[in-house]
């Protein structure tokens, strides 16, 4: 994975949920098919509100036609990210569709802890709103080894939270990757 994360953004709002990131009438489709699990992309964020508060321009979506990688790489959160239910095919969705890093001011804890379990997306925290200071579509650079993220759009830079060990299990694939290759097990 590459230490500096280049792409546009999407700005949300606050409280984000589960179900707003893959609604449940969409969990029926298989995760080892791979026409299958594309579905899980297409239908990411496919519930949000195009009014919801935080989303700029009148909200775009996020997938568009019959795509199901979106052209938005980096998500920008507000509090409470992932909220809801401990769907693991939350960080899942947003991984098919091609979304690397998520940056919120907090998250949900199960939604935290499925991004880096399971090695989906990296999980960014910012104590600074920055949902008030991004817009959808702007282009983005985080700096994974300084903890920066920078809108190249008015050239500001923000300090994120130090991920710890987290980046290094979500390069790996998940925990028990991670576990698997650092040979704390068989």
């Amino acid at each position: 994975m590459e230490k500096k994360i280049i792409g546009k953004a999407y700005v949300l709002g606050n409280n984000v949920d589960t179900d707003q990131i893959i609604p449940a009438e969409h969990l029926v489709f298989s995760t080892s098919d791979p026409e299958e699990i594309k579905k899980y992309g297409h239908f990411a964020l496919s519930s949000v509100p195009l009014n919801q508060a935080g989303l700029p321009d009148g909200g775009k979506q996020f997938i568009s036609g019959d795509n199901y990688q979106s052209e938005y790489s980096i998500v920008i959160g507000g509090t409470n990210f992932g909220c809801g239910s401990s769907r693991e095919h939350a960080p899942l969705a947003l991984q098919i569709a091609g979304v690397k890093v998520v940056v919120a001011e907090s998250y949900a804890r199960i939604f935290f802890r499925n991004s880096v379990d399971g090695g989906f997306v990296i999980p960014y925290e910012c104590s600074i709103k920055l949902n008030d200071k991004i817009k959808t579509g702007n282009t983005i650079e985080i700096d994974i080894d300084a903890n920066i993220i920078k809108n190249t759009a008015d050239g500001k830079s923000y300090k994120l939270t130090p991920l710890g060990d987290v980046f290094e299990i979500v390069e790996a694939g998940g925990l028990f990757a991670f576990a698997k290759n650092s040979g704390m097990i068989n």
